[in-house]
């Protein structure tokens, strides 16, 4: 069974590069506070610690 990442956006996309405000919109991620799960893939890790500095990322099971 794959795991799972929650990824929490903890601060604001606004005033970054468009690049890593495209990846967290591609991670799912709208607002502030807002939480989605992702398959813990090469792909979404990837995405999560090219804008690591803005996330809370959590492994589950």
């Amino acid at each position: 069974m794959a795991k799972i990442l929650l990824i929490t956006l903890v601060k604001s996309p606004l005033a970054r590069k468009p690049r890593h405000r495209r990846t967290i919109k591609a991670l799912g991620l709208k607002k502030i506070g807002q939480t989605v799960e992702q398959k813990d893939t090469p792909v979404i890790r990837g995405m999560a610690n090219t804008v690591g500095y803005l996330l809370n990322v959590e492994e589950v099971k």
